[in-house]
């Protein structure tokens, strides 16, 4: 159930990664609210600063990236921490336990060197959750039970290479809700698997959202698994968010070209269409990123305005915030 209390607030999130071709403007002063109960989904192209943004919550950027400026404040049992603030040892008490992830890639996330079981039982060793590993690979079996992963007393043994790509996903799903977190951070959790494991893993998540009263942050730039699980939507382009509202509003009322171009892009089965639209141009560079409106360049409406002057994102509804000139 969607509450009115937040849980998350991100003001002017601003992340660079610092090159030997220049400075990567990453995020710009990203700022969103996610409330308690809901899927808020974070949309874009590959590149737009989706992954970066959700990792910048926990501090989790590394060199050559550095967050320069912002806050993100966690709301929890009428205490508000601005998780940015915290030092390397106090960010650990939160991350992986209050606040997990569901990374897009098993195959890169999990530790070939270690067993399924392992590395389940190690998510709860740290966080003090169980006193042995021991301990905790029994404790493996009925989470892995509760993923759905077949023969868990059997799984718990295997290696990641030993696993399916379903099965993998299923794991790091297992990890993340290991600790019962009040936020799961799902960063393209489909990604690289078959339509059909695809449905299962989303309806997995949903199923544990339900189950453990969890807050879900879902990272993609599938508009159709946005359709299925989210409750509100940010739509971001080139390192800023240009359209915010509920997920209804977003696919009946769109009002950012870029988000109206995604929308288009999209095969619709009720609608005989002999040519999808695509959205002209590429995304621009973030080391030397348009002036003005970061859109401006492939936009068929742009003027000169859009070309001088950022535009700021302002409410035009109630819900519905839009960073757009026109």
């Amino acid at each position: 159930m969607i509450g009115t209390e937040k849980i998350l607030e991100v003001k002017d999130l601003t992340v660079h990664f610092y090159t030997y071709a220049g400075v990567v403007k990453a995020i710009e002063k990203v700022s969103f609210d996610v409330y308690k109960g809901e899927t808020f989904a974070l949309v874009g192209e590959t590149g737009c600063g989706k992954s970066v943004t959700a990792r910048a919550l926990t501090q989790l950027i590394e060199s050559p990236g550095r967050i320069v400026e912002g806050e993100v404040y966690y709301h929890r049992d009428g205490e508000t921490i601005d998780l940015l603030k915290l030092g390397e040892e106090e960010i650990r008490e939160y991350r992986g336990k209050e606040i997990a992830y569901i990374f897009q890639d098993p195959q890169s996330s999990l530790d070939p060197l270690y067993s399924i079981g392992y590395q389940v039982s190690e998510a709860l060793f740290v966080h003090k959750m169980v006193k042995s590993i021991k301990e905790g690979v029994k404790r493996a079996v009925d989470i892995l039970r509760t993923v759905l992963m077949p023969d868990p007393e059997k799984r718990v043994s295997n290696y990641p290479h030993e696993l399916s790509g379903g099965m993998k996903q299923r794991v790091t799903i297992g990890i993340g809700i290991a600790n019962n977190p009040r936020i799961l951070i799902a960063d393209e959790p489909t990604t690289a698997l078959d339509v059909t494991v695809q449905a299962q893993i989303l309806n997995l998540i949903k199923e544990m959202k339900e189950r453990y009263g969890a807050t879900v942050l879902l990272i993609t730039h599938d508009m159709g698994v946005v359709a299925d699980m989210a409750d509100r939507v940010a739509v971001m382009y080139a390192g800023k968010i240009v359209e915010l509202a509920d997920v209804f509003t977003i696919f009946k009322k769109p009002i950012h070209p870029y988000t109206r171009g995604l929308l288009k892009a999209v095969p619709n089965p009720l609608v005989k269409i002999e040519r999808l639209e695509a959205i002209p141009g590429t995304v621009p560079s973030l080391i030397n990123p348009p002036s003005g409106c970061r859109f401006n360049p492939r936009c068929n409406q742009a003027t000169e305005i859009c070309r001088s002057k950022v535009p700021e994102l302002e409410e035009v509804e109630d819900g519905h915030f839009v960073a757009c000139h026109g």
